[in-house]
């Protein structure tokens, strides 16, 4: 049970590490990283020169569908599309069907990803009894059976002392709480974001600053309840401007970005493209290139996906009657090296930090996560970097096709994975 990755580019944020070497794993685990003339007697050589080895990609925000909606994804499919874009872990939203509010349903996702092997799954809980915004779920309960944190995303809570009182048990359990900000009062109705492009589809809009003020209620609660507060997909620049502030301040609230709110506006929901529809909605220019500079300057924590599964016919509606939600784990690598390295905006190895160290590192994710030291579970992602490619909504290996990014000419591909030292080829 020895394998050698030789002559890859090994970038490691963890251990500050850029340099062509080569990895030893021994069951499983890194045991060494070693120069790239060393000589390894009885094990498997896996030549990766002109390839650039990583930590395992982390996603600490998808949707996989199951239990309950397994028609527009599954954990199989779901996985093999983690796998596919470079994430050998990724942790699920509870909104499915029954939610994962009971330990029982913690349960089966648990089993259903060790069963299939393509990524490591871990759940995340939800807030409140079947995420209707009343009753909380019993946390601790669900923090025993292996969630990694608590999140109302999808259902956004809009009462402020269910909030404060989710806090509040989050704070004593140590567990982070994700929140989904948005006043629904604001956004009542609402297809996409409220501006120029809305009022020339004759769509209603969701404002800006409805996220704004979930987010200032939501950073103002933490404060007081002491809970580790993460700002789920932020997509205005007043919310940029708010973290950073509250960072500022030294209080516990991090944050994330998705690819499409730095890499698209408001303008791909132009002929009424419904792949394009997402919640919070694709914003101006102005709010991404502030969510850019968040991730420049470290006010925003990590980068995700938000990947979220819809069947065709779903899509294929009028704008306003269709479902939130477009896919990201198959583009998400891409997307980031073509529109921020090479772009110049961030270097390769804070392009990792951010999509594999930080967000391990958010949610307290076990067994080394995010890090090839010595020691560390083997998960790893090797990529190409001088692969071209143009994304293709029917060669993905989601069960569904929402992507806004088809026909979209990328930069930089996954070549394989390995879990606990394995390789995984799903591509």
């Amino acid at each position: 049970m020895r394998t050698v990755l030789k002559n890859g580019r090994v970038v490691d944020p963890s251990q500050a590490l850029d340099q062509i070497a080569d990895i030893l794993i021994e069951d499983g685990r890194i045991a060494a990283i070693l120069s790239p003339n060393s000589e390894q007697a009885d094990a498997e050589i896996i030549d990766i020169s002109n390839r650039v080895v990583t930590p395992g990609l982390v996603d600490i925000h998808v949707h996989l569908r199951e239990p309950g909606f397994e028609y527009k994804e599954d954990i199989e499919s779901g996985s093999r599309a983690a796998a596919a874009g470079g994430f050998t872990r990724v942790c699920c939203m509870p909104n499915t069907n029954p939610a994962i509010d009971s330990a029982s349903v913690v349960g089966h996702i648990l089993s259903r990803s060790a069963q299939v092997g393509y990524s490591r799954v871990h759940p995340i809980g939800a807030a409140t009894r079947a995420m209707e915004g009343d009753q909380l779920t019993e946390m601790a309960e669900l923090q025993e059976a292996g969630v990694v944190a608590i999140s109302d995303d999808a259902f956004p809570l809009q009462n402020s002392e269910t909030v404060r009182r989710c806090m509040e048990y989050c704070a004593m359990l140590g567990l982070p709480l994700l929140t989904h900000n948005e006043d629904k009062q604001l956004t009542h109705k609402g297809s996409m974001n409220e501006g120029g492009v809305s009022t020339m589809l004759g769509l209603p809009g969701m404002p800006r600053v409805s996220e704004d003020i979930a987010v200032a209620r939501n950073i103002l609660l933490s404060e007081l309840t002491g809970c580790h507060l993460h700002l789920l997909h932020i997509s205005t620049a007043g919310t940029v401007d708010l973290l950073r502030k509250a960072k500022a301040k030294g209080l516990n609230v991090t944050g994330e970005a998705c690819q499409h709110h730095w890499a698209l506006t408001d303008k791909a929901c132009l002929n009424y493209n419904t792949d394009a529809k997402m919640n919070p909605p694709l914003r101006t220019q102005e709010d991404c290139d502030a969510v850019i500079e968040g991730l420049k300057d470290g006010t925003i924590d990590c980068i995700v996906t938000d990947h979220a599964p819809h069947a065709e016919y779903e899509k294929e509606v009028e704008f306003d009657a269709a479902p939130f939600g477009i896919l990201g784990l198959e583009t998400s690598f891409s997307v980031a090296y073509t529109t921020l390295v090479l772009t110049g905006h961030i270097n390769f190895s804070q392009m990792v930090m951010l999509m594999s160290t930080k967000p391990a590192a958010l949610l307290n994710l076990p067994d080394g996560a995010g890090t090839l030291k010595v020691g560390s579970v083997a998960d790893i992602a090797v990529f190409d970097l001088n692969e071209s490619w143009t994304v293709d909504r029917k060669a993905v290996q989601s069960k569904s096709h929402n992507t806004p990014f088809h026909g979209m000419k990328l930069q930089g591909k996954t070549c394989f994975t390995m879990l606990n030292g394995r390789k995984v080829e799903v591509n």
